[in-house]
């Protein structure tokens, strides 16, 4: 079992920056591909960004924006968000695939995910 704990979010102005952590349990954080996913209120989750071996990928409403990277020794991956606007309000979820380590991102289904953190509420004021 893994467990995913997301911290970071917070309100901030347009335009300004946050950078969101997520720390994982387990021996093997190194073999996982990781997610960044985002739910607005009345809306699905959708994905944000994502990170494995093989490589990472951006939705195109944040490509330019957001950077996703990961620090094996710390367990943990990072997202850094910049130039943020209003619609980038959400809570922002990590998850961790332990079965797509070199697996071309853009082709995990959401569902293959196996485990989610709890959500860090991110809000962005106009």
């Amino acid at each position: 079992q893994v467990q995913l704990v997301e911290s970071g979010g917070g309100l901030v102005q347009a335009g300004g920056s946050l950078r969101l952590s997520c720390a994982a349990s387990g021996r093997t954080f190194s073999m996982y591909a990781m997610g960044w996913f985002r739910q607005a209120p009345g809306q699905e989750r959708e994905f944000v960004a994502g990170i494995n071996d093989h490589n990472t990928a951006y939705a195109s409403s944040v490509k330019g924006r957001f950077a996703i990277s990961r620090d094996n020794t710390k367990n943990t991956v990072y997202l850094q968000m910049g130039s943020l606007k209003p619609e980038d309000t959400a809570v922002y979820y990590c998850a961790a695939d332990e079965n797509a380590r070199y697996q071309d991102i853009a082709t995990i289904d959401n569902e293959e995910y196996d485990y989610w953190g709890q959500g860090t509420q991110v809000t962005v004021s106009s």
